[in-house]
C-alpha cells in the first residue's frame, strides 16, 4: 500500500471511576485521516481542515507519534499526513487520541504491520504526552482497541479489553466552551483520603464486573467518582443539573467525559439514549449555552480503514 484513508474514533475516558485507566469507543465521531508513502524521509502534516492546529511534525500530536514510531522502525522513506478534525480541541472527547491513534495505526498498515496494538498505545501516548502533558492511555487505547478498555498497569503497560453489552449506548453533551486537559488536571489533588479510595476501586470493580456479566443495573451504580469528579465538575457550566436530568430520564449513570467539558451518559438501548439526549439538550437551551450532542453505540473495533491504495 502507498496510501490509506482512516477513519479515528472519538473516546471517553475515565468513565467517572476510572481516572486514567478507563476509557471506551464511540461508533460515529472521529476523525478522518490520510497517510501517505512518500520518497522523503520524515513526517510531515501536509494539510488539517477543521482546526486551527501546527502542522509542525514535532509541535503536532499525530506528528510527535508517528515520529516515535519511526524511532524503532527505520525506513528509507518518510510519510505525509492529511487530517480532517471533526472532534474539536478540549472537547473531552479524545481529540488528540484519535489524531495520534489514527497516525500511527495508519502508518502500521503502511509498514506491512510491524508492531502490535500495544506498542502502537505505547506510541500513541507520546502524542498525548504533548497535548496534556501526562503520557496517558485511556483515550489512546480504546481508539486502537474498540470496545472498553482497563489500562491495569502502565509499567509496564498492561491492557485489557473489555467487550461492551450489546444494548450499552452512549450520549455525550459537549457545551461550547474549551477547557484543556493541562488545566483540568491542574485542579486536581495529589493526595487522597483512603476512605475515598476504597469508594473508587469498589466502583471501578463493579463497572468491570457489569460489563463482564452485562449487568446493566450494576453498570448504573458503579458510574460515580468519587475523587475527581467533584473538582472537575465546577469548571463546566450547568454540570450537576445536565447530570441528574440525564439520569431522571433514564440513563443508567452519567459524568465528565474525560477531562471535559463534555458530559457523558450510558443508557440500555438506543431510544433511552435518544430520550436522554433531548432531556440533556434542554438544560444548555434553557441556559443559552451552545452545545453539541451525539448518541453512538460502543464501536468495538477502534480506528477503520476506509480506503486503500
Amino acid at each position: 500500500m502507498k496510501e490509506i484513508k482512516i477513519f479515528s474514533p472519538a473516546t471517553i475516558a475515565n468513565l467517572s471511576c476510572g481516572f486514567d485507566v478507563l476509557g471506551l469507543c464511540l461508533d460515529n465521531i472521529g476523525d478522518e485521516m490520510i497517510i501517505r508513502k512518500s520518497d522523503e524521509k520524515g513526517i510531515r502534516i501536509t494539510k488539517i481542515f477543521g482546526a486551527d492546529l501546527p502542522l509542525e511534525a514535532e509541535k503536532n500530536v499525530a506528528g510527535v507519534a508517528a515520529l516515535a514510531m519511526l524511532n524503532h522502525w527505520q525506513t528509507d522513506f518518510g510519510f505525509d499526513i492529511e487530517i480532517y478534525k471533526n472532534i474539536k480541541a478540549g472537547s473531552g472527547i479524545g481529540s488528540s487520541a484519535a489524531s495520534s491513534a489514527g497516525a500511527v495505526f495508519g502508518i502500521n498498515e503502511l509498514l506491512g504491520r510491524p508492531f502490535e496494538t500495544k506498542d502502537l498505545v505505547q506510541f500513541a501516548m507520546q502524542g498525548e504526552k504533548l497535548a496534556s502533558g501526562s503520557a496517558h492511555a485511556d483515550n489512546v487505547a480504546p481508539a486502537l482497541l474498540g470496545g472498553f478498555t482497563l489500562i491495569r498497569s502502565y509499567d509496564p503497560l498492561d491492557i485489557i479489553k473489555i467487550n461492551s453489552p450489546s444494548e450499552l449506548y452512549a450520549t455525550v453533551i459537549h457545551p461550547q466552551i474549551e477547557l484543556k486537559t493541562s488545566d483540568a488536571r491542574s485542579v486536581l489533588k495529589q493526595n487522597i483520603t483512603l476512605k475515598s479510595a476504597i469508594v473508587q476501586w469498589g466502583n471501578v470493580g463493579g463497572l468491570i464486573a457489569g460489563l463482564y456479566t452485562n449487568d446493566y443495573d450494576l453498570i448504573g451504580r458503579s458510574l460515580h467518582d468519587e475523587i475527581v469528579e467533584p473538582l472537575r465538575s465546577v469548571l463546566i457550566p450547568g454540570f450537576d443539573q445536565v447530570k441528574n436530568t440525564a439520569i431522571h430520564n433514564g440513563a443508567l449513570g452519567a459524568g465528565i467525559s474525560g477531562s471535559g467539558p463534555s458530559i457523558f451518559a450510558l443508557s440500555r438501548g438506543k431510544e433511552t439514549a435518544e430520550n436522554v439526549a433531548l432531556a440533556m439538550s434542554k438544560v444548555f437551551d434553557e441556559m443559552k449555552l451552545p452545545y453539541e450532542i451525539h448518541v453512538s453505540q460502543i464501536n468495538s473495533n477502534g480506528v477503520k480503514i476506509i480506503s486503500h491504495d
